[in-house]
């Protein structure tokens, strides 16, 4: 009665950091109920079987229709490329299951609210992969800026900049297409923007800029022949908020030399917060009225008064990872159908329709983009 059956579709990067969480969180954390590894589906039988093998998983499909429908399952896990993040959720959410899927929520805004009603309307339990929103770091940030210790936010930089991208050979992927939801604004922006709304609020109106590098990239490594690149490269975007701060977020997959540079700074009128995801066991507080020539930035180290890096490690300073931020997101959704099967209001965050609301600050920065002028965001 316990039991928590996974059905995983994807076994790729993002695959493989499911199914550690999913292993990991029983462990970790006093949970509801108990996770299993049960169904992995990937493109093909053979590779499904390679992939459950290393995984862990009872069983595998190369077809990830049999799996939603498979009565077994409760959670279908969902790690793909974005264009099918919609066909799958939306048959899991049909047959009643839970669904957790990796960002971007979908390839248009249309999929992405169509999702969200469909999760709404059948009572399931939905949460989405902005694990970054998981640091304890980043709630301590939240608790700050909404305690009022930094005094009334004014304004927010945001930065999402990797390298993976950088180099004009890199061959032509899924990722160099609109159709696919590719580009650095959908693909890394969405981080964030999920930050910004996270942290600020609502955004509500956006004045973006899309710049694509490398116009052409090669089909295969090495090749000769390329293909035409319909995406972003980089994105810049100014943001009005609802509360009326200010903004700008940048996003780019080009940037040399930059791994994981997913960073921001808030301000307010007393004080401000600075936070880089290169070193995400720091958030930086600074507080105004310190005496002249002693003021500045000083460094909170994560440690176990820190919401769940505590379950992780009893000293501070020795750091957590990034495997454990997914755990940490995996403990959030099954604490949240736990308590839909105990018949209690059920909610993870962020749910579709929170990941529907970060698209929906994408699309009008593209809007923004294509016409050349400010876009009110609840205007797409």
């Amino acid at each position: 009665m316990n039991a928590l059956n996974v059905g995983l579709v994807g076994s790729g990067f993002m695959g493989r950091a499911h199914a550690q969480a999913f292993r990991a969180v029983g462990g970790l954390f006093d949970l509801p109920l108990s996770p299993v590894l049960d169904l992995l589906s990937e493109r093909d039988e053979a590779t499904a079987a390679q992939a459950a093998r290393a995984l862990g998983f009872r069983r595998h499909t190369g077809d990830w229709r049999e799996l939603v429908a498979d009565p077994a399952i409760d959670v279908v896990a969902i790690a793909t490329p974005n264009r099918l993040h919609a066909p799958i959720a939306l048959a899991a959410i049909a047959a009643g299951k839970h669904v957790y899927c990796e960002k971007p929520l979908a390839t248009t805004l249309a999929d992405a609210r169509a999702m969200a009603a469909a999760a709404e309307s059948r009572g399931v339990v939905t949460l989405v992969g902005f694990n970054y929103l998981k640091n304890p770091m980043i709630a301590l940030a939240r608790e700050i800026v909404q305690s009022g210790e930094i005094g009334a936010i004014t304004g927010f930089r945001g930065i999402h900049a990797e390298d993976f991208m950088a180099d004009p050979a890199h061959p032509f992927t899924w990722r160099c297409e609109a159709d696919n939801a590719g580009g650095a604004l959908a693909d890394i922006g969405s981080h964030i923007l999920s930050l910004a709304r996270h942290l600020v609020g609502d955004v509500a109106a956006v004045s973006g800029r899309l710049h694509t590098v490398h116009d052409r990239r090669p089909v295969a490594p090495g090749s000769t022949e390329t293909r035409a690149v319909t995406v972003d490269d980089q994105a810049h975007a100014l943001l009005e908020f609802a509360n009326g701060a200010t903004g700008t977020v940048t996003a780019s997959w080009i940037a040399q030399g930059r791994k994981m540079q997913l960073a921001f700074e808030v301000i307010g009128t007393t004080g401000s917060l600075a936070f880089t995801q290169e070193r995400f066991n720091e958030l930086k507080l600074y507080s105004s009225g310190g005496p002249r020539g002693r003021d500045g930035f000083r460094t909170i180290a994560a440690g176990p008064e820190h919401g769940d890096y505590g379950a992780f490690c009893p000293a501070p300073g020795h750091q957590i990872g990034f495997g454990d931020l997914k755990t940490i997101e995996v403990k959030a959704l099954v604490e949240a159908i736990g308590a839909h099967r105990a018949g209690g209001k059920a909610a993870a965050y962020p749910n579709f329709r929170d990941a529907c609301a970060v698209e929906q600050v994408a699309e009008a920065i593209h809007a923004s983009a294509r016409e050349r002028r400010w876009i009110a965001v609840d205007s797409v």
